[in-house]
């Protein structure tokens, strides 16, 4: 009987075991040997209990209630048994009290793999199974190494006729080429590429046959041949290639964002634009194509720039709906964050993001009306700010590169968009902006922010046909500088106007800035009258502006200055004269508007005397501007060599021996002085300005201190001091000053330098 219930007992799997249920305590033996057997083991007992699992096997009584019953029996039976239960064994008497058949309780619970019954004890036969298990993982994703005949024969095949599968095997290769770029070694990618020519030839591939196999492989017609842009989400056999399209089309975007030779990124930029139309299929893949765009746009090199801008227009062209807004929001912010700082540089990059941006906000004059609108609101918001605060901090948010780089953006594309009557309302707002950006703070340290203003308003009143007040902005400045001051410095090298926006106090002692002043001052003047040379009322809008340059050659004694000043008065002056000529002639009114647009449009084909000249002029300017650059760039690269002082104290006095017979009268009467009061004297300069030129070449050389930039102060002492010796009485220059002019004393030299104003 015991053999029996030991084979029944080894039958049983764990799970069935501590579900089964138990007898009374009384089954199998008498009540009264129960009690009597004190020497019976505890494990026999235990026994005991497991030899009843059959027989409530055989009557299936499974249920969790009737097993609870049995147990609550058994602590009072025999608590000192239900005790070691307790303490050896609480999963046995912990279990769930819902009732539940042994059907159910099996399919719920986990059987065991008869696989476990085949392991051998030990914990060293562990670790060695662990290592079995995973050289068998390994070599179920084995790899497969590309070599150049595997990309030959995908190529070939390709070419001849491109298939699903095909396509598949190069995705798989090209994802494990992209991924060695970040240094993954390929993942868990079915292939692997470990050399960088094959790599090399992987990518080329996959850039040149690429696009055309996809169009093959899902029977789409090439772009040239459709009238309309049809996506491949049309083809019947798009669902069937998605997923490994897509798997490309996210290699292209990654291989895109680690690329750093700019010929490289120029070639997958170009098969990214070949490839739009598949990432407007799919968004995800879409966004972080434009998101690597937009980089590019921003930040790569030239060629690069003008492919990444033109796939992002391609996708607002043909999705304009999904991704316009989004795009133009991007690109404006991008555009502030890349004019922060100015530069020689830098001006190409941006006027290139000014342009391409125009073009990209000319797609809808609907959604760049409301673009505008909120813009030209905030920049019109700080400049209140500004004007009633009154802070330095407020000033500064509107006097800075990215502020007035904005305002030109916008007035070139209300420029570029006229006529339009959605965007016609934002004329007035914007140029009310743009002259209280120049009233702000109306110092000459701010004249170059001013010119960049003017030029901003005459862009747009040329070009929307709005008269802008510009010229009295201009001609303010005739009046608030004295142009016939001497300078207080030499500078080394002339002001750049058109990448600055604020004037140090040490430039404004310059002579550079004077003369910069100038030059920028006929060319706004002359390119503002050049937009209005043909409009019938020229004569009245010129006559202010001759009145005031008249009045300024009158005052200005540098002929430096009146040369170009006159120039341009004639020229306007000529022009008025050709209006009013033409305008005695007509055989209207001035109320009639038809009329007067006919004129004005006649007389614009037929050329005026200041537009044929602005013609010519802005070749020869742009010719010098030209040659400006490059000379600059020869001089910081020419290495200039230092000049020294002699030491020639011993010579002076040898020399004074010798002339002491000739000078001696002199000498004598000269006394203390030495012959170095010539400070101050007109006679030492004249009022040739050759002569002047030549002793500004002299200081350069010799007075290095001047040309270092010092400290505002002290140049301001060094103009009161030139004021008290500008007023003394002209001298004749004594023995001394002769002797020292004969031995080329450089100290003399430099007081000839500080001498009076003309």
């Amino acid at each position: 009987m015991a053999g029996k219930q030991k084979r029944k007992l080894e039958d049983l799997s764990l799970d069935e075991f501590l579900l089964s249920g138990f007898d009374s305590a009384g089954e199998g033996e008498s009540e009264e040997d129960t009690p009597k057997q004190n020497g019976l083991k505890k494990k026999n007992k235990q026994k005991d209990l497991n030899s009843a699992a059959p027989q409530t096997d055989e009557k299936k009584k499974g249920k969790a209630s009737e097993h609870k019953e049995q147990l609550s029996r058994l602590k009072n039976k025999d608590p000192e048994f239900y005790k070691f239960l307790q303490e050896n064994d609480k999963t046995l008497l912990n279990f769930d009290d819902a009732d539940s058949s042994e059907e159910e309780d099996e399919k719920k619970y986990h059987r065991l793999p008869s696989t476990l019954e085949e392991a051998s004890s030990g914990e060293d036969d562990d670790d060695e199974e662990g290592q079995k298990g995973s050289k068998k993982s390994k070599k179920s994703v084995e790899t497969i190494k590309v070599t150049d005949k595997m990309i030959e024969a995908w190529k070939a095949a390709m070419r001849k006729e491109p298939t699903s599968r095909l396509f598949r095997e190069v995705t798989q290769a090209f994802k494990a080429a992209v991924a060695t770029t970040k240094g993954e070694g390929g993942g868990q990618c079915r292939y692997k590429v470990a050399d960088s020519s094959v790599f090399n030839a992987l990518v080329l591939f996959c850039i040149r046959d690429i696009y055309i196999s996809l169009q093959r492989m899902l029977n789409l017609k090439p772009e040239k041949d459709q009238k309309k842009s049809v996506l491949p989400l049309s083809s019947p056999k798009w669902q069937k290639n998605q997923i490994d399209i897509k798997m490309y089309l996210s290699g292209v975007v990654q291989l895109l964002s680690c690329l750093t030779e700019a010929t490289v990124i120029s070639a997958v930029l170009r098969h990214a634009n070949q490839l739009v139309p598949y990432y407007l299929c799919l968004p995800k893949q879409c966004r972080h194509l434009v998101k690597q765009l937009m980089k590019q746009w921003s930040t790569g090199e030239e060629t690069s720039r003008v492919l990444a801008f033109l796939a992002l227009n391609k996708i607002c062209r043909q999705k304009q709906e999904t991704y316009l807004n989004p795009i133009l929001k991007q690109m404006y912010i991008s555009y502030v964050q890349n004019c922060k700082f100015t530069s020689p540089n830098a001006l190409p990059m941006i006027n290139f993001m000014q342009r391409t941006l125009t073009e990209m906000y000319s797609l809808d004059t609907q959604a760049t009306y409301q673009h505008a609108f909120i813009y030209i609101r905030q920049l019109a918001i700080h400049l209140r700010n500004a004007m009633t605060m009154k802070k330095k901090e407020t000033y500064q948010s509107v006097y800075n590169w990215q502020y007035i780089h904005c305002l030109y953006l916008w007035c070139r594309v209300l420029s570029t968009l006229h006529p339009s009557d959605v965007l016609q309302p934002l004329i007035y707002p914007l140029c009310q902006v743009i002259i209280g950006t120049i009233k702000l703070v109306p110092t000459s340290r701010y004249y170059p922010l001013r010119m960049h203003c003017c030029r901003a308003l005459t862009l747009l009143s040329s070009s929307t046909n709005t008269f802008v007040p510009v010229l009295p902005f201009l001609l303010e400045i005739f009046q608030q500088v004295d142009f016939n001051k001497k300078p207080g410095r030499m500078s080394k090298k002339p002001i750049n106007f058109a990448v600055i926006l604020k004037l140090s106090k040490v430039n404004l002692m310059e002579k550079a800035y004077k003369d910069g002043l100038i030059d920028q001052l006929y060319d706004l003047i002359l390119e503002y009258f050049h937009t209005q040379a043909c409009t019938i009322g020229f004569p009245e809008l010129a006559l202010p502006t001759v009145i005031q340059l008249k009045a300024f050659l009158k005052e200005c004694k540098v002929a430096n200055y009146c040369k170009p000043v006159r120039q341009l008065l004639e020229k306007v002056q000529e022009n008025s004269s050709h209006i009013t000529g033409r305008r005695q002639k007509a055989a209207f009114g001035v109320a009639d508007a038809m009329a007067v647009a006919a004129w004005e449009k006649q007389v614009q084909e037929e050329g005026t005397p200041l537009s044929r000249y602005y013609s010519h002029w802005k070749k020869l300017r742009e010719k010098e501007i030209q040659l400006e650059i490059s000379g600059k760039e020869r001089m910081e690269d020419l290495d200039l060599p230092e000049i020294k002082r002699k030491k020639i104290q011993e010579k002076k006095a040898e020399d004074k021996k010798e002339f002491k017979d000739l000078f001696q009268s002199d000498s004598e009467s000269d006394g203390d002085d030495g012959g170095f009061q010539i400070k101050g004297k007109k006679g030492s300069r004249g009022s040739d300005e050759e002569d002047d030129d030549d002793l500004e070449d002299l200081s350069d050389m010799s007075d290095d201190e001047g040309m270092d930039g010092g400290d505002s102060d002290d140049d301001e002492d060094d103009d009161d001091e030139e004021g008290e010796k500008a007023s003394k009485a002209p001298q004749p220059l004594s023995s001394s000053a002769l002797i020292k002019l004969a031995e080329g004393d450089e100290d003399l030299v430099e007081d000839l330098e500080l001498s009076d104003d003309d």
